[in-house]
């Protein structure tokens, strides 16, 4: 793990389990990292903690194994959404109290993976995501703490993409499908 500093990055500590296409939230002082894809090829559901130097893995993990997963909140409430078992794209949600995950009643309206998230637990941004047969999207939905409504479509199909930002005030930065460094932004009503 590496840290920012005001004029370099810096090595943090590294975390116990060694997986890609990890999920996370949080802050630089207070993150949370979660599931992700570990060889030879299979899903995780482990769930760590970092508070600025250390990472500490947590006993309990996320209710189902999966990778391509992101999340939204901080490292005491987050939500995460979507992502891959195998090679099923999932519309499961599930939410984190700072000490363990809870599977939630609401799904998503499109089951996708490589989802980029924004917001916090209560009120999220689904953005964009990789659909059945490994095809970009262009969905964005909203979270209100209980259920996922479909907002209006990005301009530009993808997945992959970092989400920044609020609920309503939101980023969707860069695209694995085709490679790019595109950026949409979102007022609370369209991109």
């Amino acid at each position: 793990v590496y840290s920012y500093s005001a004029a370099a990055w810096a090595s943090g500590g590294n975390r116990a389990t060694s997986v890609a296409y990890v999920g996370g939230s949080g802050t630089q002082t207070a993150a949370l990292a979660f599931g992700g894809y570990t060889q030879p090829g299979g899903n995780s559901s482990a769930t760590e903690l970092y508070n600025g130097t250390a990472w500490t893995s947590n006993p309990t993990g996320l209710n189902t194994a999966k990778y391509g997963s992101q999340g939204a909140g901080n490292q005491t409430a987050s939500i995460m959404a979507g992502g891959i078992v195998t090679s099923t794209y999932q519309s499961a949600t599930e939410t984190w109290n700072g000490s363990i995950w809870t599977n939630s009643p609401a799904t998503l309206n499109t089951a996708r993976g490589y989802v980029g998230m924004a917001g916090t637990q209560t009120a999220a941004l689904a953005i964009a995501g990789r659909t059945p047969p490994n095809a970009g999207s262009t969905a964005s939905e909203s979270y209100n703490g209980t259920s996922w409504t479909n907002t209006p479509s990005l301009n530009t199909s993808g997945f992959g993409r970092m989400g920044a930002g609020i609920q309503t005030a939101a980023l969707a930065i860069g695209n694995a499908s085709p490679i790019s460094a595109a950026t949409e932004s979102w007022n609370g009503s369209a991109w």
